[in-house]
């Protein structure tokens, strides 16, 4: 038996039998027509096939791949066959467009050439709108050949079903406690900016800003806030702005917020969520500001909201 194996890289690797029957055993379970047992006897014909070569040279991994696939085409397993062949040629493409970066990408951005540069409203003709068209190529090649099973992917491609946001490998809308950025201020990612416990209501505005910049690049989509009025109302009070100010500074804000800071150049994704009414089961809850309970509950503070 071979003690080596050659990567496509050219590195040589210690033989490992059972990834071999992981792949086939992977395979049966996509088809269901056969278990882990059935693909342990199909890799014991794969290793007598890669015994009964010619040549005593270091077999590389695309050979024994052959073996495989030629081990289940004359198998009774046919469906495993197809899904095998499949499985490969999806993962050649995933190679293919990670190795070589593919600069008909680029060419596709650059010349218009591709519907999907103006898939997104929100995202300018930039660099960073190529950057994130290249990238989200790579990213999608990722969740449909490795990620999700070949079936699915294949379903995908053939328009059975859409997948949305394949362009990021990340969770989709992300929901935050206000209170917790009330109480301990904008903090908590190591080697980054911090701010303590805001005691103004511009001050919060800003780091409400702050936290969705930075937490945006962590999802595929919106960041988001609940109870904000209710939460943000004691800071009018406590410093004593009219209602100009208070629309001066929230203007100030939905643009500050707007400015285009997400990846690919697109304007932050951001849900903000107004009660209007101060909530029953926050009316007797103590406020927050400058990260210490006052003597006062948010209920006292609907002309401000």
């Amino acid at each position: 038996m071979y003690q080596t194996i050659k990567k496509r890289d050219g590195r040589k690797v210690k033989f490992d039998a059972s990834k071999i029957t992981k792949a086939i055993a992977r395979a049966g379970a996509e088809t269901g027509e056969f278990d882990e047992k059935a693909a342990a006897k199909l890799t014991d014909k794969v290793l007598k096939q890669l015994e009964s070569r010619q040549t005593r040279l270091v077999p590389g991994v695309e050979e024994i791949q052959d073996i495989v696939e030629d081990t289940l085409i004359d198998s009774k397993f046919k469906k495993t066959a197809k899904a095998y062949i499949i499985y490969r040629d999806q993962h050649k493409k995933l190679r293919e467009i990670t190795s070589n970066a593919h600069v008909d990408l680029i060419d596709k951005y650059v010349n218009n050439l591709d519907w999907k540069v103006k898939e997104n409203s929100n995202m300018g003709y930039s660099l960073q709108g190529l950057n994130n068209y290249v990238s989200a190529e790579i990213t999608k090649t990722y969740w449909l050949d490795k990620i999700y099973s070949p079936k699915i992917g294949r379903a995908h491609k053939e328009g059975d079903l859409h997948i949305h946001d394949l362009n990021l490998l990340s969770v989709y809308c992300v929901g935050w406690e206000l209170m917790d950025l009330l109480r301990q201020g904008f903090t908590g990612v190591k080697n980054k900016v911090a701010s303590k416990p805001a005691k103004h209501f511009r001050s919060a505005l800003g780091q409400v800003g702050n936290f969705f910049y930075t937490l945006q690049g962590e999802a595929a989509g919106a960041q988001a806030f609940s109870d904000f009025d209710t939460l943000l109302a004691p800071f009018i009070r406590a410093d004593k702005l009219s209602y100009d100010e208070v629309k001066q500074a929230l203007q100030e804000f939905v643009f500050n917020v707007n400015v285009p800071t997400r990846v690919g150049f697109q304007t932050p994704f951001t849900n903000i969520t107004l009660d209007l009414e101060c909530p029953k089961h926050m009316a007797g809850n103590p406020v927050i500001i400058g990260g210490e309970m006052q003597d006062t509950n948010y209920g006292d503070y609907q002309e401000e909201m």
